[in-house]
């Protein structure tokens, strides 16, 4: 929650690049956050959204370290080569983005990375806005390496058959039976993809397969409305937006 933290306590954190071997044993960069002291802490994977591998996405993984959480967001665009988020993030719209299953391997490969740590408590749990939402969805339904999944406006969820390509072949909500995880869901009403009609067909999917979830829907709010940096964001939901992600990941994670 926010301020809600000890004046006396230390609150120290290091960040830094690390490489690790992603999808297709590739070696990729990956920015890390992680709180000082012994632990154990959970783990959290930032699945980072389509303007890339950028600044905003460097703070959210500091701010995941600083409520205690040892946080990793991998360069899932990081094969495309290097420079300007923005540039690398054009050159890979350009070439029609990147394949779900590579994008799922290097998450994995960050949520294994995050366990095997001395400091881990063994839990780990997956987060992403816009395409990375998307992303975050399809890591928890393909696989059982995180234990919680918070899905932020992603857009691509509910598919037309005419959007299925070959990087990315099955619509998330179509593996919605394999969900293995826990799931929080944040959308803005005013969010043309997801369109508030889109959550609730992925809703009644969820309810159809007796999952876990829980979604919250922001009545003024559009996409990206944590993004501080653009006409979109709205402080007052997004506030209570990082609430719900922290009440969430500390409730099937742990603290």
């Amino acid at each position: 929650m926010w301020n809600s933290f000890d004046t006396a306590a230390p609150d120290g954190m290091t960040a830094s690049v690390t490489t690790l071997r992603g999808g297709n044993g590739d070696e990729i960069h990956a920015y890390t956050a992680r709180p000082d002291g012994q632990g154990p802490f959970p783990g959290i994977v930032l699945a980072h959204h389509m303007p890339g591998w950028d600044e905003i996405y460097r703070e959210f993984t500091r701010r995941f370290a600083q409520h205690g959480y040892e946080a990793i967001c991998p360069d899932l665009y990081c094969r495309a080569g290097h420079g300007r988020p923005d540039e690398v993030s054009a050159k890979v719209r350009a070439d029609g983005g990147v394949p779900d299953e590579q994008v799922v391997g290097d998450c994995v490969a960050a949520a294994r990375w995050l366990r095997a740590l001395p400091t881990s408590n063994g839990r780990v749990g997956v987060f992403g806005t816009c395409s990375g939402g998307r992303h975050a969805l399809l890591v928890a339904s393909r696989t059982t390496d995180v234990d919680a999944v918070a899905d932020l406006w992603g857009g691509g969820v509910v598919m037309q058959p005419s959007e299925i390509t070959p990087k990315r072949p099955v619509a998330p909500i179509d593996l919605t039976e394999d969900l293995g995880a826990p799931l929080l869901g944040l959308f803005g009403n005013d969010d043309k993809s997801p369109a508030p009609a889109q959550v609730d067909r992925h809703e009644a999917e969820l309810k159809k397969h007796a999952k876990r979830y829980e979604f919250h829907r922001y009545d003024g709010a559009g996409h990206g409305f944590f993004y501080y940096d653009r006409p979109a964001y709205r402080a007052e939901q997004a506030m209570d937006g990082w609430a719900k992600v922290f009440a969430f990941f500390r409730e099937h994670l742990g603290a």
